[in-house]
């Protein structure tokens, strides 16, 4: 049986094979305790799962309403205008239409990320230019380094995940503006905040009003995760009223079910409960994050999402580590050696409640130091191994980026200091009736670096943030004609090995102006919290 269960995951190639296979092949119709996919463990309530309940033959017998309808409603709670937002049947079907449509010839993506955003591009032929993050820097991404990247290559696209998913990287506000600023001359510009919900870094983390009035900005929420529903299928992209109605008017009419109808109008009554979830799962993250911190070898990066990004010790293989904790401990972790820019020596593992965590740090302390004989982690401080997966994935990276990645050091270099410190503002007040508190303002966090052996957290400081500075325009970049790589780009199939790539014959365009190279933010205060409509 533990032969059939760890085969399903050789069957994947960029995800975790569902709950549902994993259930059929446990044999006594039981899942694992999930620590993989990222979900609300405390959204619905119980109370609501009830009505849901009593209502599913009406619920799973007729047709919904059309998505438009469901989309109103959407927009009355979270206050947006529907000609700005198109619904999906999940972000994934969102990210297809946005290749499909918007996505001309090249796409810059940070890696390790979401795979969706590597994966579907190169399915349909685009020229995806990867843009490592450093293991050495906390995996922190640097927007002024990823801009001059992005120009230089000439690309057209660019995505930026915010918080990163595996990592939990987080990126404030005021950087990812002047980021859309400094990109104003691409064809598109995508934020993905399909995790922002769960962040406490700062009051109002959301790009969502700018995407409303620029011309090339997307930004892609996402439902299911943060209201705890991922088999329900269903999140929205907000975006200026042209680019959202070519979204939408590709979507079926019926491209929503009546779950997600049902869930859509339950929602109004039951902001306080959603509010409260989001909060514990703060609570619990710092808390799981000391837990972890303590076992010896294993590395813990801090992290705004509803999980963590988490090293192995030195010697201990990813892929082991996965089936031995759900053979042994029926217990399902998030092995990341088939995300491109990661490897098998990290995991992600999702955020849940103590009693569970108990039992995840008493597995891992058995699979990695318990019997030398049987231990994951032959002797701390030697050398690691290393999974061809692994390997394959490195040279993907490698062999895409090429010159693209070589002289990011010496631009890193030449980039103006960064402005003197400002006072941090003041605290914004509760937005009236909404049953939805708005948090107060926090203080930035430290730079990000892997987390220490857990310490009594100090009270929050005030501390002082980068002052706004003025955006010099961004450089403007001849538009590659179609089917032509960018200089020093290769086309999906060159990254196969079936075509040569294309002589380097354009100048190099200059950097953006305007983007100094800013620390990435660490563990912020967790009593705060964002407007949870996210607007």
């Amino acid at each position: 049986m533990a032969g059939n269960v760890t085969s399903l995951f050789r069957g994947t190639a960029a995800h975790s094979p569902s709950m549902a296979s994993l259930t059929r092949e446990g044999g006594d119709g039981t899942g694992p305790v999930d620590f993989c996919i990222p979900c609300n463990p405390y959204f619905p309530t119980p109370a609501m799962y009830e009505e849901l309940a009593a209502r599913l033959r009406e619920i799973v017998t007729y047709y919904p309403s059309d998505a438009g309808t469901i989309a109103g409603e959407l927009c009355s709670m979270l206050r947006l205008p529907p000609s700005c937002v198109a619904m999906g049947n999940g972000s994934t079907e969102l990210i297809t239409w946005i290749d499909h449509l918007l996505v001309r010839e090249s796409l810059a993506v940070p890696v390790p990320t979401f795979g969706r955003w590597t994966d579907q591009p190169m399915e349909t032929g685009k020229r995806v230019d990867m843009f490592p993050l450093q293991e050495a820097s906390g995996f922190a991404l640097d927007l002024a380094q990823y801009a001059a990247f992005i120009h230089k290559r000439g690309t057209r696209a660019a995505v930026i995940c915010n918080p990163n998913n595996p990592d939990g990287g987080y990126l404030r506000k005021q950087q990812v503006v002047q980021f859309l600023d400094a990109m104003a001359d691409l064809d598109l510009v995508v934020v993905d905040e399909s995790f922002l919900e769960f962040a406490d870094a700062e009051a109002e983390p959301s790009v969502v009003q700018e995407a409303l009035l620029r011309p090339n900005v997307i930004v892609l929420r996402s439902l299911g995760k943060n209201l705890g529903l991922h088999g329900i299928r269903f999140g929205y992209l907000v975006a200026n009223p042209a680019l959202a109605g070519r979204i939408r008017s590709m979507l079926p009419k019926w491209n929503l079910n009546s779950f997600a109808e049902h869930l859509v109008f339950m929602l109004k009554e039951h902001g306080a409960e959603y509010a409260q979830s989001l909060t514990q799962i703060r609570r619990d993250r710092l808390e799981m994050a000391s837990h972890l911190s303590a076992l010896p070898g294993l590395t813990v990066y801090p992290s705004q999402g509803n999980f963590l990004f988490v090293r192995l010790p030195v010697g201990a293989e990813g892929t082991v580590v996965r089936d031995r904790m759900l053979t042994e401990h029926r217990i399902l972790v998030r092995e990341c050696g088939n995300k491109i820019g990661s490897s098998s020596r990290f995991l992600r593992l999702v955020v849940r409640p103590q009693v569970d965590v108990r039992r995840l740090v008493s597995g891992l302390e058995q699979v990695l130091y318990g019997s030398r004989r049987g231990a994951a982690v032959p002797e701390l401080g030697t050398g690691t191994s290393y999974s061809s997966g692994t390997a394959a994935v490195d040279r993907l990276v490698s062999e895409t980026n090429g010159s693209g990645v070589r002289g990011l050091a010496a631009q890193a270099q030449s980039m103006p200091p960064a402005a003197p410190a400002a006072p941090s503002p003041a605290a914004p007040a509760p937005a009236a009736g909404t049953g939805m508190p708005l948090p107060a303002a926090v203080p930035p966090a430290p730079a990000r670096q892997p987390m220490p052996v857990p310490v009594p957290a100090p009270a929050p400081q005030p501390m002082p943030v980068p002052a706004p500075q003025p955006m010099a325009p961004a450089a403007v970049v001849a538009r590659t004609p179609p089917g032509v790589p960018a200089r020093g780009g290769l086309t999906a199939a060159q990254v196969r090995g079936m075509t040569a790539p294309a002589p380097e014959t354009r100048p190099t365009p200059a950097p953006a102006a305007g983007l100094t190279p800013a620390p990435a933010t660490g563990w912020p205060d967790a009593q705060s919290w964002p407007n949870a409509a996210g607007a």
